[in-house]
């Protein structure tokens, strides 16, 4: 079965940002990349609200809820207090647990799992006792210790981080070497009983490589380029490229 589609919508966010007024309507382009056929929409509300607003989670529940009842919504952030409150207020189907700095631009980089041990177990255990499922974010190298440590918190799946990979777009050789290490950290998933999502710099072009290279892929959350290829081809169009790309 070919992964799912989640669209991340920080983007659209972050152009309607830069004005005072109600566009691009972040619900509205979330409801054309579903009617599109994406599985899902993904969202990352930082603290200082410089793309999704708080006000953006509940109404894109509100939206999946209303219209799309059997597509997925998955909200990403550092799981501060505040953050597991607004996630268990909005129950979405998802978390994904990322170890941010509020000044980050963007996710750069995964947990520490050894280190961030007990602090992660808790979290988890917060999230499942509202029946929602937890991705944690994961270096492409990863260890096997750190996978190890990465299933002892009980989360279902890992989101590996395909930035390096992405940043390869124009050095193939570099590009075929990040991959497999993220082969080696997929293997020790499935060692381990980890599901796995995958997401960031992900593209049309380096998507089936990506997906060959990690069997049993459940989910890419694809925000950046994506938007990118909407102002092209329109949130629909894009989306069609990006699930001919999985596969389907």
């Amino acid at each position: 079965m070919s992964a799912k589609l989640s669209v991340n919508l920080n983007a659209v966010a972050m152009l309607r940002n830069r004005r005072n007024l109600p566009w691009p309507s972040v619900s509205g382009l979330g409801a054309l990349a579903l009617e599109a056929g994406a599985a899902g929409l993904t969202v990352h509300p930082r603290p200082d609200e410089r793309h999704i607003r708080r006000a953006d989670v509940p109404a894109l529940r509100a939206l999946i809820d209303d219209a799309f009842p059997d597509r997925e919504y998955n909200i990403e952030g550092y799981p501060s207090a505040e953050f597991l409150a607004l996630c268990i207020a909005n129950e979405p189907d998802q978390v994904t647990l990322v170890p941010d700095d509020p000044g980050q631009a963007t996710s750069d980089h995964g947990w520490d799992f050894i280190a961030n041990a007990e602090f992660l177990k808790n979290c988890v255990s917060e999230l499942h006792e509202k029946q929602i499922r937890v991705s944690l974010f994961c270096d492409p190298d990863a260890s096997e210790e750190q996978i190890v440590a990465a299933a002892a918190t009980g989360a279902e799946r890992v989101e590996i981080y395909t930035g390096p990979y992405g940043a390869c777009y124009d050095d193939s050789e570099k590009a075929a070497k990040e991959l497999k290490d993220i082969e080696n950290t997929a293997a020790y998933c499935i060692g381990n009983g980890l599901d796995m999502n995958a997401g960031h710099d992900l593209t049309v072009e380096n998507i089936p490589a990506l997906a060959k290279a990690i069997p049993g892929l459940k989910e890419v959350s694809i925000g950046h380029a994506l938007t990118s290829e909407a102002l092209i081809h329109g949130m629909g169009g894009a989306v069609k490229r990006y699930l001919d790309a999985l596969g389907y």
